[in-house]
């Protein structure tokens, strides 16, 4: 059996190892793959293919008459045709559960910035700022404790959860909004509440909610409107969550005071993108997942995905 994998680097740099496909079958492991005529031909003739974000079209897997299987090496499954995998008779499967603790500690590492810049304050230091200031000690921005502050967390699923335990642990109170109630979930500190009594009544809003059609653009002018003077906006979700053009001018005028967010509209991200031209906006690339102990549990759930298919019972599969 051939295995090809289209795009490996981001997964594994080079510290983790591909010996558990390797035993799987011929691999064939490439760092990156551009356009559509190279993601044919290095396919080829093989059975098995994996992608994190190489897209696998309609078109693609038409002229790959051999392939069988489609493995996302993430996730979320947008980058292949699922409907033309499936009429072709190509299983497609993901990775749906790996990175939920790494994720959730992301979301609170980019709260923590947005509150009190450490990286900014580290820097200057090291440019001789302290060194040279007058008093004992400066700050460029407001420092923000978040004990006995509300965050507001849309979407309530594994990443959702393990970012209000660890807000509630700083001693937070936690607001939720869910189309899917789970009421064991509540306590003291975390209750379900609609969307505008989130909107209004927290100091920070975090987002960790799929995007559906319903859920895009979620955060905008209106639901700016809402929401508290002086709020803070996580995300490290989905970019399109938030129509940017919107955040940056709620930025900029002051009615959010910061944001930091790990995902954006397009990635990699453009120059012209607006949030690149917001005050106190916090943009990292992507990256909440990307841990190493997140990424080897990765490999593994893909390697077993993988077995399982061979054994004639596969698991994960999105195009059932």
């Amino acid at each position: 059996m051939k295995i090809v994998i289209l795009d490996g680097y981001t997964e594994n740099p080079g510290d983790l190892s591909w010996d558990g496909f390797e035993k799987l079958g011929k691999l064939t492991v490439y760092d990156r793959t551009a356009d559509s005529m190279e993601i044919v031909e290095r396919i080829g003739d093989a059975q098995v293919v994996y992608t994190n974000k190489t897209p696998i079209t309609k078109k693609t897997i038409e002229s790959c008459r051999n392939l069988k299987y489609i493995g996302v090496l993430a996730t979320g499954y947008n980058v292949v045709d699922v409907k033309a995998a499936k009429e072709a008779g190509v299983i497609v499967t993901n990775i749906p559960t790996y990175g939920s603790d790494a994720v959730s500690q992301f979301a609170i590492a980019l709260l923590l910035e947005l509150c009190h810049h450490i990286g900014e304050h580290a820097e200057c230091v090291k440019n001789g700022d302290w060194t040279n200031n007058p008093d004992w000690c400066f700050w460029n921005h407001p420092l923000v404790e978040l004990a006995g502050k509300t965050m507001g967390i849309i979407g309530f699923g594994r990443i959702g959860q393990g970012t209000g335990r660890i807000a509630q642990a700083l001693g937070m109170k936690v607001l939720v909004y869910d189309t899917r109630k789970n009421k064991s979930l509540e306590s003291a500190t975390c209750r379900y509440v609609e969307m505008d009594e989130l909107l209004a009544a927290s100091d920070v809003i975090s987002l960790h909610c799929p995007l559906f059609l319903e859920t895009q653009g979620i955060i905008n002018r209106e639901s700016i409107a809402k929401m508290k003077d002086g709020v803070m906006i996580i995300n490290n979700s989905r970019g399109q969550l938030i129509v940017e053009e919107d955040l940056r001018d709620a930025l900029n005028s002051g009615k959010v005071a910061g944001a930091a967010v790990d995902v954006v509209s397009t990635e990699p991200i453009r120059i012209d993108n607006p949030l690149l031209m917001a005050n106190n906006c916090i943009i990292t690339p992507h990256i909440s997942w990307a841990s190493k102990e997140s990424r080897q549990r990765l490999m593994n759930i893909a390697v077993d995905n993988l077995k399982a298919y061979i054994n004639g019972k596969p698991v994960n599969v999105i195009n059932e």
